[in-house]
């Protein structure tokens, strides 16, 4: 499979390469980035989290890609797509997501990466519809859906403890391939 990489205006949405994954968890690897995302992850949760990852491109031809600074080339987290998989959620849909690193935070990178997965989502991939998942409480995630334009989908909503335990409730939000193309 031939090397992935995107360009927007910031940032570049690329494959992983081995020496990315220490600095992606020393940077993101903190109980501020991962409050709702299940906790900080001990050696066995990172390596798990990796091979997910580079799973969702051996399976898919997509993933959640590393996002790099374009200005000095700083690994900021990932964003992409997979297909949701998460066990009581809605299985195989196409999924948006994103985890970038706290001093990246407010700055319009999460907005500008997922647009561009969203884009190459409807585009390259051939979705109809992309759905993002987040916990409840989680307001900056869901915030940056509507945002981009998704609407919410209390029917696909469903319950799972491993990311906020004290209110497991995951709520889905969507965007169909019509509604982003006139936007």
């Amino acid at each position: 499979m031939p090397e992935f990489r995107h360009d927007t205006a910031r940032l570049t949405l690329r494959d992983w390469r081995e020496a990315d994954w220490p600095e992606f968890w020393r940077v993101t690897n903190t109980a501020a980035v991962m409050r709702w995302l299940g906790g900080v992850q001990d050696e066995a949760g990172r390596a798990a989290a990796q091979a997910r990852v580079e799973g969702y491109r051996a399976d898919h031809g997509h993933t959640f890609w590393v996002v790099e600074r374009r200005e000095d080339g700083a690994l900021l987290g990932f964003c992409g797509l997979k297909r949701s998989n998460q066990a009581g959620g809605p299985q195989g849909m196409m999924e948006v997501g994103w985890r970038l690193r706290e001093d990246a935070w407010g700055q319009g990178y999460a907005k500008e990466a997922a647009a561009a997965a969203l884009d190459l989502a409807f585009h390259r991939f051939g979705a109809d519809e992309v759905i993002a998942l987040t916990v409840q409480n989680n307001a900056a995630s869901w915030g940056l859906m509507i945002r981009l334009g998704m609407q919410r989908r209390e029917d696909l909503d469903f319950d799972s403890p491993d990311f906020d335990p004290a209110n497991p409730r995951i709520i889905a939000y969507a965007i169909a391939r019509e509604t982003w193309e006139a936007a």
